[in-house]
């Protein structure tokens, strides 16, 4: 993976991280909450979307079609199971847990539909990934998972990660292999997310309303900060970087969240935790050589 490509990834695992710590203060909302950033997403960037229509145009084929509304159904579905696994479970939990799922499948997707190969680097670098995502979770403690709040956050997490994978592997080919615009699939699959929530919203809006009262500054920040990640994967896909490599360093995520938590929350990270950041760098280093 050249440079340019890379520092949009490790900008967007910057981003990442950020937009699921304002998520997590509003996981109470549920899909009210979903419905109002994605809302935000679709006003925000609008503009750029009409520019690149207008300036590229777009391939408008029935496979680039059932891309994005696949891709947005996905969304959809991801965006519901990670606001839930929020609701009943710790982020230290379900956020390594999703990420960890994520690239493991994303990579064998990339090994198995895509044709890239699987060097000795990738998997190496991968494994990495994962353990050192495990050590983060865990703090060395394999015993996390059975504490309260535990098994509940591996399960959601492990779906929230299992739906990454297949968004993943479904807008890496849209990009790559049917020509769609990042900026453009990513803003459709939004308004999808948008539009099929809004009967929700529209069933009880009172219900609604209550929900997102004292939560729209976070809705403001996610819809501006989450579409802006997975841009910047999308932006590093159309690039030429191979999916096996960018799935996993994503998951630089999981250490800015533990070095947020240390230096903002002022949670205790611990020895393991550090370990673990060692370990993930580590990982996306051989990524990065691969």
């Amino acid at each position: 993976m050249s440079f340019a490509p890379f520092v949009l990834v490790v900008s967007a695992a910057f981003i990442h991280a950020v937009w699921n710590l304002l998520s997590k203060r509003a996981a109470e909302a549920g899909p009210s909450f979903v419905f109002a950033y994605n809302l935000v997403s679709c006003l925000a960037y609008a503009p750029w979307v009409i520019g690149l229509l207008l300036h590229d145009g777009m391939p408008w084929t029935w496979f680039a079609v059932t891309g994005i509304v696949l891709s947005g159904l996905i969304h959809l579905a991801y965006s519901l199971c990670l606001q839930r696994g929020y609701q009943v479970a710790d982020l230290s939990v379900v956020y390594p847990t999703a990420r960890g799922t994520g690239p493991l499948l994303s990579c064998l997707g990339a090994f198995l539909f895509l044709g890239e190969a699987a060097t000795i680097l990738k998997i190496l670098g991968l494994l990495a990934v994962v353990l050192g995502i495990g050590l983060i979770a865990t703090r060395g403690d394999r015993a996390a998972f059975r504490r309260p709040g535990g098994q509940a956050g591996l399960r959601w997490g492990a779906a929230t990660g299992a739906l990454i994978a297949l968004y993943t592997v479904v807008d890496a080919y849209a990009v790559k292999e049917l020509g769609v615009h990042p900026v453009i699939l990513d803003w459709c699959s939004n308004l999808l997310r948008f539009l099929l929530l809004t009967p929700f919203v529209l069933r009880n809006p009172a219900h609604a309303r209550a929900r997102m009262a004292g939560r729209w500054h976070l809705a403001v920040a996610i819809g501006l900060l989450s579409p802006l990640s997975y841009i910047f994967v999308l932006m590093a896909l159309e690039r030429g970087a191979p999916l096996s490599v960018v799935a996993p360093a994503r998951e630089m995520s999981m250490m800015v969240g533990a070095l947020l938590g240390m230096v903002v929350l002022r949670e205790a990270v611990g020895r393991w935790r550090l370990v673990g950041c060692g370990v993930l760098m580590l990982g996306v280093v051989l990524l990065r050589r691969a």
